[in-house]
Parts: C-alpha cells; structure tokens; sequence
C-alpha cells in the first residue's frame, strides 16, 4: 500500500457508502481518465477478465464468431471468448516481445477468410509489460477491419512511442487484481476513446437495468461493477504508479546486472521506443533441464519462481481449438523463469534470489 488508500476506504465507510458505485469509484475513474491525458473513458470493473468480456460484447462478439487471440498469455486473455460462445483461435508470438506475431496473425486472417470465417476481433496482449508492436498490429487490424482489443493487464505503467498501453487499441482492459503493480485487491478497468462505449460497459455492468421506475430489463447484464470501498484502495494505488513503475523497473536492472556473468542466463530486451514497466522479471534459459534446475532451487529455499506462461494451444481446456503456431510461445514456455518481483523487494531479498541462482548453476 501506498498510504492514502486507508483515508478513501475510511471515507467510504464515515459516509456508509461501501456498495458498487460512490464517490470513490467516480474518482477512480476520473484518476484513470487523467492518467491517459483526458483521451479516454474508464469504466471501473471487478476484474480485467470482466473488462475483456463486455469488451467483446461491445465489439460485436456473439455466439459462433472467431475471435483472434494470443496464444502466450493467461486464460484470462482466452476465458470470456467463450463466455460469449465464441470460437478463439489462437496466434503465436514474435521473438522480440514475446507478444502476437503481426506475420502470423495476417497468415491467420487470411486463412480465416478463406475458410469462410472472418474473426470479430483481435486480442494482443502486452505480455509481463512489454508493449507488443502495436503499429504493425493496427496496419494488420486496419487492412481487414478487426478491431483490436488491447490486454494492457499487465502492462500499466508501460508506453509505445511515449503512448501509454491501454490506450493504443480500439477499447484497452486493465487489471488491478492483487498480483498487478498497483492493485484494488479484485477490480479492473475498461478503457475507450468513445463515451458510448463506457457509458454501454456501466450499463451492462450494473445488470442491465433499463431506464424505468420498475427494475425492467431488454437484455442480458453482469454484476460487474467495482465497490466504493475498493475502488478507495484504487484511488490510492493510483497515486504510486509511478514509483512502482520505478521499483519494477529497479528489479529488472539489478537481476541483469548481479545475473550477467551466467552463461546460462538471458534477458529480454526493450525495443526501440518500447517502455515496460518490468511488471515481472523474466530470465530465459538453454533448456527446459536448466530452468527447472533454478526454480526447484530456489524453491528449495522458499523463494518462489514460476515457469512463463503456458500457451493457451497447449492448454487441455483448448485442445480442441484452431492455432497458428511458430513454435516461440512453446520454447519460451519451456525455458523461461518469472523471478520474484514485487514492489517492496529490498536488496538482500534480490541478493539472496541471485545467490541461490548462481550457487545452482556452479
């Protein structure tokens, strides 16, 4: 925590305004709407699976529609596809960014179209807050019309070409889930340029309730509107970005620094006018052999480490799905390792990481 979340959350409670929608929530979103220059509409949420899933729904997304998606992320990237009874079809990733290929994902489309299926939408995601290459994904989006649905779920914080990422797609999510660099415990957000779009998220949001004295509904809504009490929380997070952005960032520098005298060890590098904010600090090893030897290692020690993300082709609840794979999302998959990374790590914490990482490689 930062330290003003605690006088949000005692302002909703002094005022007994703790259910979804208050002040807090109001703020929150005018804190997100100034974060991205006053260029866009913020619709606090749950959570970002929830952003993603009524973002579909506003691009258009029904039953029985494709909808592009990269494959190397989490499920949560994937999950609402399905909410909506829609098809994903899974695209592989570049080696630089680790994020959607632009090359394969038009090798996609265009085998969609011709297979008589043209995808509604695009989700590319700024994988651990590396920014993909969002202008070679919207010269894509823009050559066949397919929306792009920015995952900045990650990525917040991070910007392309001096453009924050949540704002580079047609409607951009974020997370604030406890994992995130700034977090509401459980919540997310819908982020757009067009006023109608967060005005339609709130409104599907709140159960859909129409304009009448009556509780009267003409369609189908979610309960998927942020509390007062939480979005309290948010209205302070808000206010550290910056410095988590920094801390981030700080882990990444050192891990690279302490870490480059290991063979075994390599890092992903920042392109040319990309930022990320570090959100997770990746290492890539030779082998699934020498991965497994670090992180059973410092599991050992009680330091947790986690394997990069398994591609969604790969995962038994997809199995079944159409996948365009170069192989990159399964070679990243089998010798990459997410390294402790929290905000509040203090140099002995990221000492002891590197110790027992190069005492498991002698």
């Amino acid at each position: 925590m930062g330290g003003t979340e605690e006088h949000y959350v005692k302002e909703a409670f002094d005022t007994n305004w703790v259910a979804p929608l208050g002040p807090n929530v109001t703020a929150f979103e005018s804190s997100i709407e100034k974060y991205f220059d006053n260029d866009s509409y913020a619709a606090a949420l749950s959570s970002g699976t929830a952003a993603i899933h009524l973002a579909l729904s506003i691009l258009g997304v029904s039953q029985g529609d494709e909808v592009l998606c990269q494959s190397f992320t989490f499920s949560a990237s994937a999950n609402p596809i399905l909410y909506l009874g829609a098809k994903p079809v899974f695209v592989d990733s570049e080696k630089d960014s680790w994020n959607i290929c632009p090359i394969l994902l038009e090798e996609a489309i265009k085998d969609r179209i011709a297979k008589g299926k043209k995808p509604k939408v695009i989700i590319a995601v700024h994988l651990y807050g590396m920014p993909y290459k969002a202008d070679d994904i919207q010269k894509v989006s823009e050559k066949y019309g397919i929306p792009v649905l920015e995952d900045s779920a990650e990525a917040l914080g991070s910007t392309y070409k001096d453009r924050k990422c949540g704002s580079l797609g047609d409607i951009g999510i974020l997370s604030f889930n406890g994992n995130k660099i700034i977090t509401t415990s459980g919540g997310g957000a819908l982020v757009t340029r067009d006023p109608s779009q967060k005005e339609k998220a709130v409104f599907l949001a709140t159960q859909a309730r129409d304009t009448a004295p009556h509780y009267q509904h003409s369609e189908v809504g979610y309960n998927y509107r942020l509390s007062n009490v939480l979005a309290g929380i948010g209205r302070g997070q808000m206010e550290v970005l910056d410095d988590r952005v920094v801390a981030r960032r700080n882990n990444y520098e050192f891990y690279k620094k302490a870490l480059s005298s290991v063979e075994e060890i390599t890092f992903q590098k920042e392109l040319p006018d990309f930022y990320a904010n570090r959100w997770l600090s990746c290492i890539l090893t030779p082998s699934f052999a020498i991965r497994e030897k670090i992180r059973l290692a410092l599991e050992q020690q009680e330091i947790e480490s986690r394997p990069l993300w398994k591609p969604m082709h790969l995962q038994p609840v997809f199995k079944d799905e159409v996948h365009y794979s170069n192989g990159t999302s399964e070679e990243l998959f089998n010798s990459g390792l997410c390294l402790p990374s929290g905000s509040n790590l203090g140099k002995d914490d990221l000492e002891l990481v590197v110790h027992h990482i190069k005492k498991a490689l002698q």
